[in-house]
């Protein structure tokens, strides 16, 4: 697998899915009613309308794993307050608004957690139960103290509705993140898409659930795989935070094979793109100084850099430690008057660079720091020449041209698998041997 995810059920994790519950209830909209009752008074018909929840508990509330099978939910005690409208027709026409108590709320259900035909995590719900210990109505307005009457009708009625809308109510929460679990696959830009799918069925035991999913980046529209493959990992057993995930090296080395197949991995460099203050200027005469030839050809023009990778980075995760190591071809041009772009030389480029990764938001984003480049001729339009004396002056080329190029992308970040409804909290991350371990805790947000 090159993305594995453990979920722990432990402490404020438990309040994940509870919140995501808990909103869903708030949304609960029971239907209008109205017809005629018969009570001891006579025919009474009425309307009720307008119900809206403004208040819920759910005071005790857990969520548990089911051995290799999923979640179970219970909650106990919880309450709810709606307001609403009545109006009756006895004698007269008469209106007024109500309040609604319902306590002793019960629900209990479990959901199971398994891959759908397209490899997608899904979670259903199996069972649902709920009950409703009592419902009282307090009536406000018009001749309120004469349809009292009418409550206990209306604690009938409304005890029944409630019960059922509060199944559906759980039962919606699981299909919005069913909705989030489909979407997953992601374009990530005009390059790139990633693709999550599950490589094996979730582990579940007594106290955290285990996902195994592909995690691996691909052109668009073009499922090519890279000429290397993931080596297996697994993670260690932590229980400090929430939630843990492992991005494998394969993971970001399948980004790195994209980019490179896309021709992503390729810059052009112009003057301006140096600081002013620098000495280094991207002209034939400063670059003349250094070979004699391209002065005397070119006299007095500006020249252009392009630098392209000839083969995928290569990212490298050991303890503590991210490395890229990077094969790419410098070539030199004279630009003319004319705009023309004359060939002066070509410069094969091997580097390394030191890789520091973080979580933004809900992404996992970089930021690198050139740590050697070592170069060497592989052509020359103008006589040969010591690479060596170009060293300072492409060692600041790649410092302030082409290194912010890639941090500006690598802080963009690439998108881990979570609902934009979460905030991660308490972050940490660790490069181990082959992956990067990423353990933090969640909050869901309304």
């Amino acid at each position: 697998m090159d993305l594995e995810i453990t979920f722990y059920y432990q402490g404020s994790g438990q309040q994940i899915e509870i919140d995501s519950i808990q909103q869903k209830l708030k949304t609960i909209k029971l239907m209008d009613m109205s017809g005629t009752e018969k009570l001891d008074i006579g025919k009474v018909e009425y309307s009720i309308t307008g119900m809206q929840i403004v208040n819920l508990g759910l005071p005790k509330s857990a969520v548990g794993f089911v051995p290799g099978t999923g979640i179970l939910l219970s909650v106990a005690n919880a309450y709810i307050t709606l307001r609403g409208n009545w109006r009756v027709k006895y004698l007269r026409r008469d209106t007024g608004s109500f309040d609604l108590a319902v306590n002793e709320l019960a629900v209990s259900s479990n959901i199971e957690v398994k891959s759908d035909g397209t490899g997608h995590p899904t979670v259903s719900m199996t069972n649902c139960a709920a009950t409703v210990g009592s419902v009282k109505v307090k009536l406000h307005g018009g001749a309120s103290w004469l349809y009292s009457l009418f409550s206990s009708f209306m604690n009938t009625a409304l005890h029944k509705a409630l019960q059922k809308q509060i199944c559906r109510s759980v039962t919606d929460s699981f299909a919005d993140m069913n909705s989030f679990l489909k979407s997953l696959n992601a374009k990530v830009d005009q390059y790139a898409e990633i693709e999550y799918t599950m490589v094996e069925s979730p582990v579940i035991s007594n106290t955290m659930i285990e996902l195994g999913f592909k995690g691996e980046f691909y052109n668009i529209g073009q499922h090519k795989e890279p000429p290397f493959s993931p080596k297996p990992f697994s993670l260690p057993s932590q229980e400090t935070n929430m939630l843990y995930m492992g991005v494998s090296a394969f993971s970001i080395n399948s980004a790195s094979f994209v980019y490179h197949r896309a021709g992503a991995l390729r810059l052009y460099i112009t003057d301006d793109m140096i600081p002013s203050d620098s000495s280094n200027r991207l002209n034939t005469k400063t670059f003349g100084t250094f070979i004699p030839q391209i002065e005397k050809t070119y006299p007095g023009l500006m020249m252009k850099l392009l630098f392209e990778t000839v083969k995928e980075p290569l990212i490298t995760c050991e303890p503590n430690n991210m490395t890229i190591q990077a094969s790419g071809m410098m070539t030199a041009f004279a630009i003319q008057s004319d705009g023309t772009l004359s060939p002066l030389f070509v410069l094969n480029l091997e580097g390394s660079v030191s890789t520091n990764i973080y979580v933004s938001g809900l992404k996992l984003a970089g930021h690198v720091t050139l740590d050697k480049i070592h170069m060497s001729l592989a052509k020359s339009y103008v006589g040969s020449f010591q690479v060596t004396s170009l060293d300072d002056i492409f060692t600041t080329v790649l410092k302030v041209a082409v290194i912010p190029k890639v941090n500006a992308q690598l802080k963009e970040g690439y998108s881990l698998p979570a609902t934009v409804k979460m905030q991660l909290q308490k972050t940490q991350i660790q490069v181990l041997k082959d992956y990067v371990l990423i353990g933090t805790d969640v909050q869901v947000t309304a």
